[in-house]
């Protein structure tokens, strides 16, 4: 399955796969979001899977945030790499 990312206002959900062949498609939908919304919540529920980019990608932007001092939550099941990958001490 392709990537899909919907939103409404500062709410978006990610379905499909985040992989390197997409990255360029979430790339572009969250390329200066900071500089819009001061909060946002991404759900990565319909995540099928996300290959070490497609986590990086994500971590970025977890990063960004951060820099930014905004606001960035990720909720949802749906991909187990992601949850893996911000459930380590190395996350922060």
């Amino acid at each position: 399955m392709d990537l899909e990312i919907t939103n409404y206002n500062n709410f978006f959900k990610i379905r499909g796969v985040l992989n390197r062949k997409n990255l360029p498609l979430f790339q572009n939908a969250f390329d200066h979001i900071f500089e819009t919304f001061d909060k946002l919540t991404i759900s990565i529920e319909d995540l099928e899977s996300a290959d070490r980019y497609g986590v990086n990608a994500l971590a970025k932007l977890h990063n960004e945030a951060i820099t930014k001092d905004k606001s960035l939550s990720i909720i949802g099941f749906g991909c187990k790499e992601v949850y893996e990958h911000f459930n380590t001490n190395d996350a922060a």
